[in-house]
């Protein structure tokens, strides 16, 4: 009498498997380079406290921009400043790029009044560069250095935007894109007409 295969498979055995494809070392490490790079980054964004409505950002913040000009927060009281982080790389600043610059250019007759500031997080100063003439940016712009700025405000992800108004306390908060050139003058306005 023939027995089948089966009857002679112990009850315990498994059933035979191909063996997996080895992912080559090369794949390994590059993988574990980016989970790395990404984790960095992402304990840089989350580092401190995100600033909010009616705190004062410290005072001693400089940004020296890509033309060589230098600011420092506590020599900007006084006026309404708009601080916008962004970078080249971010898919969402480019659909607020084009109503910043409108807005800068809407109260170009209150500059002493009004400032813009751009601050370029983590980026290459190429690309930073094509991006601003690409989007025919005018207001100041500058690197921020070491994540100085993005430490000190909190800054999660770009695009965020912070509105100062004459005394340097934060009256507006925008994170993500504006959606519009009136959303934007809204919160200068409201910086404008806060006391200081």
């Amino acid at each position: 009498m023939a027995t089948s295969p089966a009857a002679d498979t112990p009850l315990n055995a498994t059933p035979p498997t191909k063996s997996p494809r080895r992912v080559p070392l090369w794949a390994w490490l590059m993988g574990l380079a980016l989970v790395v790079i990404l984790a960095l980054l992402g304990l840089k964004l989350t580092k401190g406290e995100r600033l909010q409505v009616g705190d004062v950002p410290p005072q001693d913040l400089t940004l020296t921009t890509f033309d060589g000009q230098t600011f420092t927060l506590r020599d900007l009281q006084g006026k309404v400043v708009l601080i916008n982080f962004w970078a080249s790389w971010c898919t969402t600043c480019k659909y607020e790029a084009a109503e910043l610059e409108r807005a800068w250019r809407y109260y170009s007759s209150r500059r002493d009044d009004v400032l813009f500031l751009g601050v370029d997080y983590v980026d290459t100063e190429k690309e930073a560069l094509a991006w601003i003439e690409f989007y025919d940016i005018t207001y100041p712009n500058g690197p921020d250095l070491q994540t100085r700025w993005s430490q000190a405000f909190g800054v999660r992800g770009v695009p965020e935007t912070y509105v100062l108004d004459k005394s340097g306390r934060i009256v507006a908060l925008k994170i993500g894109p504006y959606s519009s050139f009136q959303e934007i003058t809204a919160h200068i306005e409201q910086a404008l007409q806060a006391a200081p």
